[in-house]
């Protein structure tokens, strides 16, 4: 499954790398003969390009959006890999903030990524407190006795 990254503003620096990379590429896009150009690279951007590079090699569409962006119901629910009719509950339960634009719910993509964060914080706490379980259920039965060992065993067949 592709992977989302958590968004992270650019830098002022980054900002004027990022305007003068963008000049050079238009430049070589309207065929002024050049057929490379070196660039200097803005420090998340190289990450975000061969992540980009990567799904496409892959197969997997890629789509950028901005952090200020507003998302549909539709497009939220797909970048978070659940149903609409579920994400609705999600929004209606307050669980996620959103707006109404006339009739149709508008999600910001901030708050969806706050919403994300939130759950794979939760699912990590989650998966520990088992993990921390599992380990206590071994080591409870790795101490009882060979007798109270097949007494147990016998009272679970």
């Amino acid at each position: 499954m592709p992977t989302l990254h958590e968004p992270r503003l650019p830098s002022v620096a980054d900002i004027e790398v990022a305007r003068t990379a963008v000049a050079q590429l238009r430049d070589m896009q309207l065929g002024d003969g050049q057929t490379s150009v070196q660039l200097r690279a803005v420090e998340d951007g190289t990450e975000a390009i061969v992540d980009m590079l990567s799904q496409l090699a892959s197969g997997h569409a890629v789509t950028i959006v901005p952090v200020h962006a507003e998302l549909t119901t539709q497009q939220a629910a797909d970048m978070l890999n659940v149903s609409r009719p579920f994400l609705i509950s999600l929004l209606e339960s307050g669980k996620i903030g959103f707006h109404r634009v006339g009739n149709h719910r508008r999600i910001r993509f901030q708050d969806l990524m706050e919403y994300r964060r939130t759950q794979l914080q939760e699912s990590k706490a989650a998966m520990a407190d088992l993990a921390a379980d599992a380990q206590r259920w071994r080591r409870s039965r790795s101490s009882m006795t060979p007798a109270s060992s097949t007494r147990h065993r016998s009272a679970i067949c």
